[in-house]
């Protein structure tokens, strides 16, 4: 506490634009002082996991569900999702691979950099509900993608039984791939070397998902060390709060006409777009706004074997 009586939390998160109102002290949680941190993604997944040297963290929505259902989960999560990304832009193949159709991917071998990874889990949801490829058709392989895998997974998830899964040791999935020993990798950044993805139009296959299933997909929620949230349960209400404004903000900054906040061209009309495709507004937080996303990302983690258990959502958010 300072002598102000607020409550001073670290929060490690990228500075996204629907973030930076929070981070810039332009929006405040009440009660709280924030410092920001800012580090690589994966550095801030790793050692949140490992050690909580903060208080507050973006966190692998993967990672974090296998510990919930694992349990006791050191960490509790506010539904708040600051990364959001259709995932079947992430399925990579050799440019010269002949593989065009999803549907022939079973069969296939096909790399992995975390059986818990939150991109890999949607990717294979998406394969199973719009292509019918079932991860026991598939032979998966787990290792590092530019280079050989170091350390172990991050939460340590593994498939469920009857599902072929090879850890690689000594050579990366870009190896594998290149030597034509792998036909696919999912991972969150395209594979070295001459690749293309699966899908030659990602975003057609991805619109058709979103009006099939309505489900858009979520990477990262934010979360709270448990023994800050225990003495002090309000900052859940607070950080949620001020969070859902900071991103309500960065939208409307979107959609003004009288100025161009984003360098990109007719960003307002992609806003347009985009509303139009989700019926209103799609980049929404809270349990029932995105419940859809968050029952399938559910059923998904429990039938790939990165749950132990299935969750409802509210499982995940105990918090809200």
């Amino acid at each position: 506490m300072r002598g102000n009586g607020e409550l001073r939390l670290t929060i490690a998160i990228r500075a996204y634009d629907h973030v930076r109102d929070l981070l810039s002290g332009a929006v405040r949680a009440d009660g709280i002082e924030l410092s920001h941190l800012e580090l690589p993604v994966e550095e801030v997944f790793t050692r949140f996991l490992r050690e909580q040297p903060w208080e507050v963290s973006e966190m692998s929505m993967g990672a974090y569900a296998a510990l919930v259902a694992r349990g006791p989960c050191p960490m509790v999560a506010i539904p708040a999702f600051p990364s959001r990304m259709f995932r079947h832009s992430a399925i990579y193949v050799r440019a010269d691979s002949a593989l065009r159709d999803a549907r022939r991917l079973a069969g296939c071998r096909i790399g992995v950099v975390d059986w818990a990874q939150t991109a890999a889990i949607y990717a294979r949801g998406a394969l199973a509900d719009q292509f019918g490829v079932r991860v026991e058709q598939v032979d998966w392989f787990l290792g590092g993608l530019g280079r050989p895998a170091q350390g172990g997974d991050m939460v340590g998830a593994a498939p469920p039984p009857g599902v072929r899964l090879t850890r690689v040791e000594g050579r990366s999935l870009e190896d594998l791939l290149e030597a034509g020993e792998l036909d696919a990798v999912i991972a969150s950044r395209a594979p070295g070397g001459p690749v293309r993805r699966l899908f030659d139009d990602p975003r057609s296959v991805e619109e058709a998902y979103w009006r099939r299933h309505r489900v858009f997909p979520i990477m990262h929620t934010v979360v709270i060390r448990r023994d800050v949230h225990d003495a002090h349960p309000w900052v859940a209400g607070a950080l949620y709060g001020a969070l859902d404004t900071a991103r309500r903000r960065s939208l409307d900054r979107l959609s003004d006409a009288a100025a161009p906040y984003f360098p990109l061209p007719w960003a307002r009309d992609a806003a347009a777009g985009c509303r139009e495709l989700f019926g209103g507004e799609p980049w929404t937080y809270g349990i029932d706004a995105n419940r859809t996303t968050l029952e399938a990302f559910c059923r998904y983690a429990f039938d790939q074997g990165v749950c132990a258990r299935a969750l409802a959502p509210e499982e995940l958010f105990p918090a809200a």
